[in-house]
């Protein structure tokens, strides 16, 4: 672009022309109104009208509504704007505005009622022609998953903004980056593609049915939370909330959800689009509220007792509000997306294909609530999609290697964070743990402070540096083993265990190494289809091909005597701190030993590792021997083994 000409904000009005119109004042805002027909008073429209023809007497006069028409040499508004915009402004009120440019195909009814039958066509016709040339010049990028994509405008002006870079700079799988060479992308281009995807979605159910009355004031809105619905990720993604938090301020009740509310409006506001919003139509009191109870939920928690406890938009919409985040069932296009992408990376095939999802997605009502539903035939596909998320947090969101990794960043994050300091508004100073109080602290909080530490030279951080230094020579903590409860009791995540494990040294032949809790890393995994132990399909609603409007359930039973009987199971997974070949020979028999006492399953490799214990728990069960029905393998209990 080329630099503004000096002296814009301060250049005389011109004189009039010799018509006797006035040619306004000059500088940007004149400029910008004069390009964008959004932005055109009635006045202006109507002026528009006459050079395409159709500029009539009695025609303008009901455009410009009942205050008939505007006297000639009349000054323009302060500034050279137009007044406030509204979506579309009756003729009996305020007259048509050019804001109607916006969704002309549902403001044509509007427009319609003011024309003559004759006029119609023609008035139609022109407007739609202004619409085509002054079109928002959609951006295109070319995505390595969905291919050359077109973002709208205004979707552009948020990713230019520094809290919306800041993606660029965060992992999206964090640790697994140190395990799969290729998982280098980062939040960024992920959270593009949910924006993409959202808008997809909307589309696809507003051209199927139009009787949703789905405007372009949702579709942007819908748009816009899928673009920003991961703004309030830490550093390493999931690791931050999932690891580092929990540990550092165990009293908080904190998720990335509520950060990305906080970031999203500390963009509009600090970056000040809150004028660009309204030009392009949105109403910024409903709009945000809408667009943040699609990130984090509702936002008055008092409400979600209530009926329909949302404001942004009414239960006429609620299906809404399973596009970005889906709530109800866990079908949304952030999960479409990260499947897709991270197997990409990953180098791990990816069975599922939302392309023919979208192609049978509609909405029915049910209980005077408005959801989003799938085609019957596709259930099968909706058991393999959630398979597909199985599969890649077993092979790699939960990878064992990988997880150490993150332990290890987590402790090394967590030495350096009362010495680690971020400025924030007002020259504040934050702790790592403590930056999400202010979103110009956590806008700095990247996976950056990563390089930061080990780069310091800072006594401090001595510490930390050595633990991210034992990562960069992969001096890893030891994995011992795997193993799960036998039952389904629920194993709790803490300190007790690593002190168990210490308590269980074997009595038959025992190592000549004592170990200590402090020696132990004990690491629970729960693993589930999104929605612990229940079945995420008994939540979602099907139409079928004789009644595409009335939606039903299919149960488990419905489909396939091959889908799992469970739901979500917990993995334990033990490591040892020392890199000694002896001390971990040991620790691997305090395991062993563990897990006969609290009647664990079989680790892999026990009978190897220990000989000598194994008998004592599992002797005879390698065979089938003396398994029943009722005493399934570990291999056995697994949902999908082939």
């Amino acid at each position: 672009m080329g630099s503004p000409a000096v002296g814009w904000g301060a250049a005389p009005a011109k004189r009039a022309r010799r018509d006797g119109s006035p040619e306004g004042p000059r500088g940007p805002a004149a400029e910008s109104d004069c390009c964008d027909p959004r932005l055109w008073d009635t006045e202006r429209l109507c002026q528009h009208l006459s050079l395409c023809g159709v500029g009539e007497p009695s025609l303008l006069h009901r455009f410009r509504g009942n205050g008939g028409p505007r006297g000639r040499g009349r000054a323009a508004p302060r500034g050279g704007r137009a007044p406030p915009l509204k979506a579309v402004l009756a003729p009996a009120e305020s007259g048509v505005t050019g804001s109607m440019l916006m969704d002309l195909p549902a403001c044509a009814f509007e427009v319609a009622g003011v024309c003559h039958a004759a006029e119609r066509l023609k008035v139609l016709a022109c407007l739609h022609k202004l619409q085509q040339q002054h079109v928002d010049i959609m951006k295109v990028f070319n995505d390595p998953i969905h291919g050359h994509i077109e973002i709208h405008p205004l979707l552009v002006r948020i990713i230019d903004t520094p809290q919306f870079q800041r993606l660029r700079y965060i992992k999206q799988l964090g640790g697994t980056y140190l395990v799969f060479p290729g998982a280098s992308h980062n939040r960024f281009e992920h959270s593009i593609g949910v924006g993409y995807l959202a808008g997809c979605l909307v589309r696809a159910l507003k051209e199927r049915q139009p009787e949703l009355d789905i405007t372009q004031r949702d579709i942007l809105c819908v748009e816009i939370a899928g673009l920003c619905h991961d703004l309030g990720h830490g550093p390493f993604s999931h690791m931050f909330d999932g690891r580092f938090i929990p540990l550092t301020r165990p009293d908080l009740k904190w998720k990335h959800e509520t950060a990305s509310v906080a970031m999203f409006e500390h963009l509009i506001t600090s970056n000040k689009l809150e004028e660009v919003m309204k030009s392009y139509g949105l109403v910024l009191e409903e709009d945000m509220t809408f667009i943040k109870e699609q990130i984090g939920g509702p936002i008055d928690e008092t409400t979600c007792e209530k009926s329909w406890p949302y404001r942004g938009r009414q239960k006429e919409k609620s299906f809404l509000y399973e596009i970005v985040a889906n709530k109800k069932n866990g079908i949304d296009v952030d999960k479409w997306d990260y499947f897709a992408r991270d197997c990409h990376h990953l180098g791990i095939q990816n069975n599922f294909d939302y392309k023919r999802l979208l192609k049978f997605t509609r909405v029915c009502e049910v209980k005077n609530q408005k959801h989003i539903c799938t085609r019957d035939k596709e259930v099968g596909n909706l058991y393999d999609m959630f398979h597909t998320r199985n599969c890649l947090h077993r092979r790699a969101y939960q990878h064992k290697i990988g997880n150490i990794i993150e332990i290890m960043i987590t402790e090394a994050f967590q030495k350096a964070d009362k010495f680690f300091k971020i400025e924030g508004s007002g020259g504040k100073l934050y702790q790592i743990s403590t930056a999400m109080e202010d979103m110009e602290a956590y806008t700095k909080l990247t996976d950056n402070i990563y390089l930061e530490i080990l780069h310091s030279s800072c006594p401090e951080l001595k510490e930390a540096r050595e633990v991210l230094r034992k990562i960069e020579r992969r001096e890893l903590y030891k994995f011992l083993g795997e193993t799960k409860p036998e039952t389904m009791r629920e194993i709790v995540k803490n300190n007790s265990l690593a002190e168990s494990i210490a308590d269980a040294k074997p009595e038959k032949d025992p190592p000549d190494v004592e170990l200590k809790a402090e020696d132990f890393i004990v690491d629970v995994i729960n693993m589930d289809y999104g929605m612990k132990e229940q079945n995420p399909i008994d939540n979602v609603l099907f139409y079928c091909k004789a009644d595409p409007s009335k939606a039903v359930k299919i149960s488990k039973e419905q489909v396939s005597k091959f889908l799992p009987m469970t739901f979500a199971e917990q993995i334990i997974r033990v490591y040892c701190k020392s890199q000694d070949p002896d001390t971990v020979s040991a620790a691997k028999q305090y395991f062993i030993q563990w897990c006969i006492k609290k009647n664990f399953t079989k680790p892999q490799d026990s009978d190897v590792v220990a000989p000598h214990l194994t008998p004592m728990k599992w002797n005879n069960m390698e065979d089938g021997e003396h398994r029943t029905a009722s005493e399934p393998s570990c291999k056995h209990r697994l949902p999908f083994d082939k």
